[in-house]
């Protein structure tokens, strides 16, 4: 069994790989990476990963970073875990893994261009009247393509729970927090409520709700907007 260390901050994208190892069910410690101290850009943490970011997982000491590789590996270590559908062939490995790099590279962006637009622009009022409206839109889009999708069933591969619904967690939380339309997406609320009642999710939910308390105590809490 790999000794696994997953560094974290709260609301940020991590909380998808935190789901899904506690999905899997192995021993795993995480760290927090205080981000308004700028913790993600000291020589210590740039050691493992250097762009700075979370989530990045230790693998027996071994740094590995981006969701879909993360998720990627977790898939193939512990294909008992099943938190990706068995693929027939490589071509249907392919397409899963091109639905974890969809919302790695479109649906993560648009995300945090609602709740986080002032990394666009420095300018906070003209980040919210620019940025904001126009990831809304766009966000829209992509939601009323998901919501099509789980007409099919709960999940994003259907009757199954897969590490792509840990990922569609983290997104309309964090949309949804930040002001995004939340009503005309029925399935989309079926399936967060869903994800609610997984004991994982509670289990990493706690983990984090912990983390969120050490950095109110510290001062350090930034809260989502």
């Amino acid at each position: 069994m790999p000794e696994l260390k997953l560094f974290v901050a709260p609301n940020t994208c991590a909380r998808v790989a935190t789901i899904v190892l506690e999905e899997i069910g192995v021993p795993f410690e995480t760290e927090l990476i205080r981000v308004a101290a700028g913790q993600q850009n000291s020589p210590e943490f740039l050691e493992i990963n250097p762009k700075g970011k979370v989530p990045a997982l230790l693998i027996d000491g071994v740094p590995l970073t981006e969701n879909v590789a993360i998720l990627s590996w977790m898939a193939a270590e512990f294909p008992d875990a099943k938190i990706m559908p068995e693929a027939a062939n490589s071509f249907d490995a392919l397409k899963q893994t091109a639905d974890l790099a969809f919302f790695s590279a479109t649906v993560h962006p648009t995300t945090t261009r609602i709740s986080m637009p002032v990394k666009f622009i420095e300018d906070k009022a003209a980040s919210f009247q620019l940025v904001r409206p126009v990831g809304i839109q766009e966000m829209k889009k992509i939601m009323n393509m998901i919501e099509a999708r789980l007409e099919d069933g709960p999940w994003w591969y259907g009757s199954e729970w897969s590490a792509v619904d840990a990922y569609l967690y983290w997104v309309w939380g964090r949309i949804a927090e930040s002001g995004f339309p939340t009503d005309d997406y029925p399935n989309l609320r079926r399936h967060h409520d869903l994800s609610n009642e997984r004991p994982a999710v509670r289990r990493a939910m706690e983990r984090e709700a912990k983390n969120v308390e050490i950095l109110k105590a510290e001062g350090l809490y930034v809260p989502p907007k």
